[in-house]
């Protein structure tokens, strides 16, 4: 039976001739990131849970294996971007996966050899963050080698609903796995699907450009990409605005499993059951990111989304140590989930948009930078207030900060008008850049 023929047994709607479900290699591609995003859920319950339950690691250690994740994004950022538009990205985010998968598979053998410590942890989060900046890079470029530009609002919102399913499924089965084997026994089942997910990827067919000069320099043409960005006002005013986020979060992130287990006293499996509100989260992002966007624009819904993702964290914050606060921690992860949603359908779409191809790999990991500059140090600080001050703090901080930064961001034309995906520069602007910083002959 055909795919619109079940579709319409089903009594869903048929899809259209030119969706992108129907579109071979886009489906591949989201066939991996949803194995992916199974393999994540694992790997955000199994981490953190082997640090807080089973090595006791205090809030300022965990902000610490935060901070720690987040260095090879400061270190390896930009470099990576020159290198990534120079090479092929699909087989660095197959390699990525793969490597990813070790780094997990590790961590169950330190166990059983009497090793595991935080300081294996921290390694571990090292060589993650590693992966997550050079193949999390090219995975976004991949994706503009399969989709058209005028389309990435589209597959952004598909992807999401790829991580949807897994979030909503995922967290419950983790919950229940690392109860059943524990934590660092877990993370087998992580590094299995992520080598599922690299096979997928293997052989896929990509449209790529690459076009490296012969007279091409290292440091020259990292400054272009970093001159490029900081020199667009868009692409400028979305670094900072993300980079604030991004401080608020890891903020909070640093400092929620902690609260589950010690302030509201949930065990391992209930805060898997209470981390499927992300996947409700993300359902109701992709389902409605996509029309909000279209509706208000993707400026405007970027604001939706920090105004959603603040409310979530006072929420909590101010949260009662019983069922109530559990049922506040449920939804607070959903409120991330969908106000991440909404920021990141539009916050990917717009950089894709205004940057010419040859410059995708240095404007990627440029705004990554960027973006992260905050974020170690907004784990620090969760990890410190919710050591020194309370946990709850460290939570107020993220809804305050996110509080103000809808206001600030509200107030920016260039944010509040930006109604459609504006068109990519030309090739001639972005070789002006290129011309300005060669050295005189």
């Amino acid at each position: 039976m055909k795919g619109p023929q079940l579709l319409q047994r089903l009594g869903l709607p048929a899809l259209a001739a030119d969706d992108l479900w129907r579109d071979r290699t886009y489906l591949r591609l989201w066939s991996s990131i949803l194995t992916s995003s199974f393999a994540n859920q694992v790997m955000m319950l199994a981490l953190p849970l082997t640090a807080a339950v089973l090595l006791q690691a205090k809030p300022t250690q965990m902000g610490l294996l935060t901070a720690i994740e987040l260095l090879p994004f400061l270190l390896l950022s930009l470099p990576s971007g020159v290198w990534l538009d120079r090479v092929r990205k699909l087989p660095v985010y197959v390699v990525g996966e793969s490597g990813a998968a070790l780094a997990a598979a590790s961590v169950p053998l330190a166990w059983w050899l009497g090793w595991l410590s935080m300081e294996w942890l921290y390694l571990v989060g090292f060589v993650l963050g590693t992966v997550h900046t050079v193949a999390g890079s090219a995975a976004q470029i991949v994706l503009m080698q399969v989709v058209p530009r005028h389309r990435l609002v589209e597959a952004h919102a598909k992807n999401a609903l790829a991580s949807s399913g897994a979030e909503v499924a995922g967290p419950g089965l983790a919950g229940a796995l690392i109860k059943l084997v524990g934590a660092p026994v877990a993370l087998l089942v992580n590094a299995v699907l992520l080598l599922g997910s690299a096979l997928i990827l293997r052989g896929i067919r990509v449209h790529e450009r690459r076009e490296t000069a012969p007279d091409a320099r290292f440091w020259r043409d990292l400054m272009v990409g970093l001159r490029f960005v900081t020199g667009h006002r868009l692409l400028l005013t979305l670094a900072v605005l993300m980079g604030v986020w991004q401080m608020c979060h890891y903020a909070a992130m640093t400092v929620q499993i902690l609260f589950a287990t010690r302030t509201l006293g949930l065990s391992e499996q209930a805060v898997g059951l209470c981390y499927m509100g992300v996947g409700v989260g993300t359902i109701v992002g992709s389902v409605y990111g996509r029309r909000i966007s279209r509706a208000l624009g993707p400026g405007p819904c970027l604001v939706v989304g920090y105004a959603v993702c603040g409310s979530g964290w006072l929420l909590l914050a101010a949260a009662p140590a019983n069922a109530w606060g559990v049922a506040a921690f449920a939804l607070m992860l959903m409120s991330f989930s969908a106000g991440a949603v909404f920021i990141f359908i539009n916050f990917l779409a717009l950089r894709q948009a205004v940057t010419p191809e040859p410059l995708l790999g240095r404007m990627t990991s440029t705004m990554r930078w960027l973006t992260l500059l905050a974020a170690a140090p907004g784990a620090l600080l969760g990890g410190w207030l919710g050591e020194h001050v309370g946990l709850r703090s460290a939570l107020g901080f993220a809804g305050g900060v996110s509080v103000l930064l809808v206001v600030v961001a509200w107030r920016l034309p260039l944010i509040r008008e930006l109604k459609v995906l504006p068109q990519p520069e030309q090739d001639s602007d972005w070789l002006g850049i290129e011309a300005s910083v060669r050295p005189a002959e």
